[in-house]
């Protein structure tokens, strides 16, 4: 299941959202080296969606390690033959195999023994064996990131306040965002604006009042700016003085954020220091929007947007967050990113459960929420 998911750039921790994934999306062709009777394709062959070319395997199954309570030789170890292994023994190993099984889209890909380490590490529940994250962490400095901090709490949205703090929303929400005064704005599955810990205003009135007919699919805020995203590829930003939008994407907005521009003004955004331009002058801030389209585009308001995406991949954008020069996407097939958008560098993660949103933090690291756990990583 795994790995028919990793080729498709889905992700799928069971077997029906394997199959919701695949009826969500266009008919595509995959090949599997699998034998024509094996459960996965007999229930994969009615979907429709599939083009199923089976390959009947031409290798033994690889071998289990020895040991499956050694973190070191399970991630050294053939990823398929410790999932093999994992799934005859019930045996918990400490909290190992439970990790695994959760992790295991992720631990299927090939990678080396610290960056598979580092996976797992992020996988342990609250119960495991303190010895294994030890083993982990130790395992795992060769990989390009620490993690900083793990917590087993759900998660739909994250953002930061203006002061830097995370804020983990475990509410059935699309996004989330922050106001100066410490407002926090939600939008709800239905596309509509919800307010928390502060009073409405006239801004958070009027844009909820355009949302209940004209519902959103994306949102953010920066300033005295409420942003959002619909449907049909274009970013509105709303604010006191007037009504700025963009056609950015083909097809659905699928995330927005919004930060200080990347150095000098004219470098980020050209156009910001042109001279006198008319009224209403441009935002003095960045708005970054992913689409379903597998972009990610940067826009000033007030100002015609790149042509050029910041991030281009075959997967819808599923999450976004920026501050100062950093960057972080996360896409549908399971991929969180961070962007260094100076040097033009990109550091990945995949935790192995399909990503639900991300943050920067004040201190640069980078927050990845799932379903059932926030993780913190740093560099």
């Amino acid at each position: 299941m795994w790995e028919v998911a990793n080729r498709l750039g889905v992700v799928a921790g069971t077997p029906a959202e394997l199959f919701s994934a695949l009826l969500a999306g266009p008919r595509r062709t995959v090949r599997v080296a699998l034998p024509p009777d094996h459960a996965l394709v007999r229930t994969l062959r009615p979907l429709g969606h599939v083009d199923l070319v089976v390959d009947e395997p031409r290798e033994p199954p690889p071998a289990a390690p020895s040991d499956l309570d050694d973190p070191a030789a399970i991630c050294a170890a053939d990823p398929v033959g410790v999932t093999r292994a994992y799934e005859a023994d019930p045996a918990p190993r400490g909290g190992l195999r439970s990790a695994w099984l959760r992790a295991g889209q992720s631990l299927l890909r090939d990678q080396d023994p610290a960056d598979r380490a580092l996976v797992l590490l992020a996988a342990l529940d609250d119960a495991a064996d303190p010895r294994l994250a030890r083993a982990l962490t130790r395992q795992a400095a060769g990989a390009p990131w620490g993690l900083a901090w793990s917590s087993r709490r759900p998660c739909t949205a994250l953002t930061t306040t203006p002061d830097g703090r995370l804020v983990v929303w475990e509410d059935r929400v699309l996004a989330v965002a922050c106001l100066p005064d410490g407002t926090r704005t939600a939008l709800d599955e239905r596309g509509r604006l919800r307010t928390r810990g502060g009073p409405a205003t006239r801004l958070t009135d009027a844009v909820a009042a355009t949302l209940a007919s004209h519902p959103a699919t994306a949102l953010a805020a920066a300033g005295g700016t409420v942003l959002t995203g619909d449907r049909m590829g274009t970013v509105h930003a709303f604010g006191l003085d007037g009504l700025e939008q963009a056609a950015l994407h083909s097809g659905r907005v699928t995330a927005l954020t919004a930060t200080a521009p990347v150095g000098p003004v004219a470098t980020a955004c050209p156009a910001m220091a042109a001279g006198p331009v008319a009224s209403p002058p441009p935002a003095p801030f960045m708005v970054y929007s992913g689409g379903a389209d597998g972009t990610v585009r940067a826009w000033c308001p007030g100002r015609a947007p790149g042509r050029e995406p910041v991030a281009d991949r075959p997967y819808p954008v599923v999450a976004l967050h920026a501050r100062g020069g950093l960057l972080a996407v996360a896409w549908a097939d399971g991929l969180a990113e961070l962007h260094h958008l100076g040097p033009g560098r990109a550091v990945p993660f995949r935790p192995g459960p399909r990503i639900r949103a991300v943050a920067v933090t004040a201190d640069g690291s980078l927050a990845v929420g799932l379903d059932d756990a926030v993780l913190c990583l740093c560099e």
